[in-house]
């Protein structure tokens, strides 16, 4: 993403900051077509730089993404601070076997918290469905099509 973010025209890197954020007044006026000093094009150009650093960021996509979850969280709690410094956190899984000790920490949980014996006993994770699972995705994927068929004959 990086890359591509350095092939966007200046306009580019505006309208998808804006499609966002409504910025400050230097990018307000670029919006609306009313940019007229030196002094306001200066800061827009800096706001570019960053704004096309920032849309290449896979840390501040997170950022973004993970920011409202946090603030409903809090809210739903009844709390402020920092939602995932502590406990939560995110964590890029760049290969299989990231993936997999994950996917082992995770089916484990229910196991470390005396909530079953063992992974196949605990009810709503991932584990319980690749052991036995109760959700025939070829059926439903083939029933789905089946279905999207009839809708082109009607």
């Amino acid at each position: 993403m990086p890359q591509e973010a350095e092939s966007w025209t200046d306009n580019e890197v505006l309208e998808r900051w804006t499609h966002l954020y409504t910025g400050p007044r230097a990018v307000q006026q670029w919006h609306a077509n009313t940019l007229d000093s030196l002094a306001d094009f200066e800061t827009l150009n800096r706001l570019i730089e960053i704004y096309r650093n920032r849309l290449g960021d896979l840390g501040w996509f997170m950022k973004c993404l993970n920011e409202p979850i946090a603030r409903q969280a809090n809210k739903e709690d009844g709390c402020t601070g920092h939602f995932w410094e502590s406990r939560y956190k995110s964590q890029a899984l760049l290969s299989e076997e990231a993936l997999l000790t994950c996917m082992a920490y995770v089916d484990l949980n229910p196991v470390r918290a005396d909530i079953c014996n063992t992974p196949e006993e605990s009810d709503y994770t991932s584990i319980k469905e690749r052991i036995a699972p109760s959700f025939d995705l070829a059926k439903a994927t083939d029933d789905e099509i089946k279905q999207q068929q009839l809708q082109r004959f009607d």
